[in-house]
């Protein structure tokens, strides 16, 4: 088993996604619904292989491309905050997987997670943007799904403090096998194992699942206030909450503008209020950067009303402007602590 020098403070498991980001006129948007009428302005549409790569060729000129998905999206934030990170996930063996490798290394995370070398693409989320701002997202999962047990490092997920899945990835068999395995290892290692719910249409498609994983595995969750009532099926919070705080040692609900919620097992509770936001220009990313923060407060040993603020920090800075991963230091909210 490889040995680190150090060890991590976080390792994420997650939709190896590579976001590719063009301005687009509306005129393109109108000529792109005429041949593909699923394709929605402003929303998210999953695509296949062929469609994605006709797509790119249209765009890839004038776009920019960087790692992505919701738990590559974390780590971002995570070493911008000064944490030092691993990531797990699945890229094929071309440009695009090639482009993610090199962006999570260059920011300084160990991704030493094999390429698949036969079949699917490396999965992209094509973004076009047209002169208003709005984003129309087409995404093919590619690779991405492919994760397996055997993709599970043992000496990564024992190294790192906290070990943190998303949700978004559990729809295949083999990746949900792989979440079990992570979340053993981490137990067996004597360290915590943290889960993002992802979105409440995930939650519906596994509930049952999850609800297993939390109660069973899960130290720290992750949750929006539609995800978290939606696993218990109820439309009242605070029964949601009462639910949550008996399932795991720690919950950190967002509530948007309302701020969040961390609950503990020992029953103490903090409500932690939203950062001011000049101005909301994109809200793609603002739950990743609240785990962000969050994480790197609680492995740095802050306790849980500080890791609140930092996570709030984190997601006002990125909702101020496009994009889901920060644009300024996030280390500075930690000095502005101190």
């Amino acid at each position: 088993m490889r040995d680190f020098e150090n060890e991590f403070d976080l390792v994420t498991i997650g939709n190896a996604l590579v976001d590719v980001l063009a301005d687009v006129s509306d005129d393109f948007i109108v000529e792109q619904q005429k041949s593909h009428p699923e394709m929605q302005r402003g929303g998210m549409t999953l695509i296949d292989e062929a469609r994605a790569a006709g797509l790119y060729g249209e765009i890839s000129q004038n776009a920019e491309v960087s790692s992505g998905g919701s738990a590559g999206n974390t780590m971002a934030g995570f070493v911008s905050f000064g944490g030092k990170g691993a990531y797990i996930g699945k890229v094929a063996d071309d440009q695009l997987g090639d482009s993610f490798r090199k962006d999570m290394e260059s920011a300084g995370v160990y991704f030493g997670t094999p390429s698949l070398e036969d079949g699917v693409a490396t999965g992209r989320c094509m973004v076009l943007i047209t002169p208003d701002a709005d984003r129309t997202m087409n995404t093919f999962l590619g690779a991405a799904t492919e994760l397996d047990p055997d993709d599970i490092d043992e000496a990564v997920i024992g190294n790192a403090k906290v070990t943190y899945m998303e949700g978004y990835l559990f729809d295949k068999s083999d990746a949900k096998q792989a979440f079990y395995k992570a979340a053993r290892l981490a137990k067996k290692a004597g360290r915590k194992v943290s889960l993002t719910l992802s979105d409440s249409f995930c939650v519906d498609r596994h509930r049952d699942d999850f609800l297993d994983l939390v109660e069973e595995h899960i130290d720290i969750l992750f949750a929006n206030e539609d995800e978290i009532k939606s696993l218990y099926q109820t439309d009242d919070f605070e029964q949601a909450l009462a639910h949550i705080s008996k399932a795991c040692e720690v919950a950190a609900i967002t509530r948007s503008e309302k701020g969040s919620v961390i609950l503990s097992s020992d029953g103490a509770r903090h409500d932690i209020a939203a950062e001011p936001v000049g101005k909301v220009l994109d809200t793609t990313g603002a739950g990743d950067q609240y785990a962000a923060g969050f994480l790197y407060g609680y492995t740095q040993g802050c306790d849980l009303a500080e890791c609140g603020r930092l996570g709030s920090a984190a997601a006002a800075e990125v909702i101020s402007h496009i994009g889901p991963r920060p644009e300024k230091q996030y280390a500075q909210f930690v000095k502005a602590a101190a």
